[in-house]
């Protein structure tokens, strides 16, 4: 028996499991989904092309599709902040003042890479510092940045 897959059965497909991805979270179907439409085109392209013919080409668009996913366009949106990182990420950061005088003997600073979450802090310094000093993290206490003058070694 030769079963026949028109276009419309492979766009049905498609949408139907496009719209699955509304319900699933596992994000998978939409890339099941996204070969199913490209192979609808290809058998509007080629109406002779054999049922076991489309559904390799769908296999093949499907892996595809979820491996570029993963391995290219996934890791685009990983969050490049310091947030959520433990204590020794935050130690060690660079950052300049950008202010003194504060409430409670603190200073401004701010630093090139978001640190736990913003790219400015209220720290408190163990030395005196000026504005455009470069300081460095060196410990966290409550809710503040302990920072200290950044001493920059040169090499002769």
């Amino acid at each position: 028996m030769n079963f026949i897959f028109e276009p419309w059965h492979w766009f049905v497909l498609g949408v139907a499991l496009m719209l699955l991805e509304l319900i699933l979270p596992m994000f998978a179907a939409l890339w099941f989904g996204l070969a199913a439409l490209v192979v609808g085109f290809i058998v509007l392209l080629f109406p002779s092309m054999s049922f076991a013919v489309q559904i390799w080409i769908w296999i093949i668009l499907s892996i595809t599709c979820a491996v570029l996913w993963f391995k290219l366009i996934k890791p685009l949106s990983i969050d490049k902040t310091k947030a959520g990182l433990p204590r020794e990420a935050t130690i060690g950061q660079v950052g300049i003042v950008i202010q003194i005088g504060l409430m409670h003997d603190q200073v401004r600073v701010r630093f090139t890479l978001p640190v736990l979450g913003s790219d400015e802090w209220n720290c408190r310094s163990l030395q005196s510092v000026q504005v455009g000093d470069r300081v460095v993290v060196t410990d966290i206490s409550g809710n503040d940045l302990v920072i200290k003058p950044h001493q920059t070694s040169s090499v002769l």
